[in-house]
């Protein structure tokens, strides 16, 4: 299992948290795929903390005082009234507000982190850039290690943002519906697959995705995979739960889905982040526990066969590939 304290920031669209300190830092990128014989019990372990040697002097008031302050200032991050405004000011709940921002200056943060581009790309962004990538390349290697045949696979991509996932899905001949609740991230991922198609080697055998602009609920049709990576990161417990029961209803074969992970430590992590808000970061930002993604799962006769966990400095995402209850593959 990963170290704890190997990153700083939930997964999608986001970097709402501050540098961390260098005890904590972690420059090196990790992705750890567990196969079910390779699982092992979730654990946490603490990173290292200075001897008190190491620390200042200070005085036993000094220090109440300074951790009363610190607990103060993390109640009082309130992200629960930001969200709330967030959501009025786009006419309705988290939906409308997640289709609001990335309509409009969500838009342009993303599509610079997700691009190739560096000039004007900060630290962080590059960052987040490669852990999405990762998360990306983790779900390829899944699919291309079942039993599945991906060209002729018919593959929903539900939440594609520019086609990061879509895109080579396209060039190895799946059958692709890549769907987002942005139309300008549509447009982006269309502009992308078609600069793909224009490209791609004389032997490549790329099948142009069909591009949909459409949230998660509003998804119909059969595939014999479903894919929804970095999206539920935007949608609290209940409303995450039932979008992955629905997901789960369009899919045969394999279903794989992305969440930031709830701990302590990464929720400690993310209020702390929240007291520094910024015009320029995502404020909307839901940690998820692995028993309530499993649960959904099971819910909708589904269950966990492949787990991985990829993060990098300000990146941090746990990766599942389920497959039906009744299905003897894994």
């Amino acid at each position: 299992m990963a170290r704890a304290g190997v990153s700083t920031a939930p997964l999608s669209r986001l970097h709402s948290l501050p540098p961390r300190p260098s005890l904590l830092h972690n420059p090196q990128p990790n992705v750890l795929l567990l196969r079910p014989q390779q699982r092992k019990a979730p654990a946490t372990t603490a990173a290292a903390l200075p001897t008190a040697a190491d620390l200042p002097e200070l005085s036993l008031p000094a220090a109440a005082a300074a951790a009363a302050a610190l607990a103060a200032a993390v109640s009082l991050s309130d992200p629960e009234r930001r969200r709330r405004a967030q959501a009025e000011a786009a006419g309705g709940g988290d939906k409308e507000a997640v289709r609001a921002y990335f309509n409009s200056t969500g838009f342009e943060r993303w599509r610079k982190i997700y691009g190739s581009a560096t000039e004007g790309v900060n630290r962080v962004q590059l960052d987040i850039r490669e852990g999405h990538a990762q998360t990306v390349a983790a779900a390829l290697s899944m699919l291309r290690d079942s039993p599945l045949e991906l060209a002729g696979t018919t593959v929903c991509d539900a939440g594609c943002g520019t086609g990061s996932l879509a895109i080579p899905l396209a060039a190895e001949g799946a059958d692709v519906l890549a769907s987002d609740i942005s139309a300008a991230m549509v447009s982006e991922a269309q502009r992308q697959a078609s600069l793909a198609q224009a490209t791609a080697p004389g032997t490549t055998t790329f099948r142009m995705p069909r591009f949909e602009v459409r949230d998660l609920e509003s998804l119909e049709g059969r595939y014999d995979v479903v894919v929804c990576l970095d999206v539920l990161i935007h949608y609290p417990r209940e409303e995450a739960k039932a979008m992955i029961r629905h997901l789960a209803s369009l899919a045969d074969k394999r279903l794989l889905i992305s969440f930031a992970p709830r701990t302590l430590y990464f929720d400690f992590l993310k209020r702390v982040g929240e007291l520094f808000p910024g015009p320029s970061k995502a404020t909307r930002a839901y940690l998820h526990a692995e028993a309530d993604i499993e649960d959904a799962l099971r819910q909708a006769g589904w269950r966990v066969a492949n787990r991985g966990f990829i993060s990098t400095q300000f990146y941090f995402a746990k990766l599942f590939e389920a497959v039906p209850v009744a299905s003897s593959s894994s």
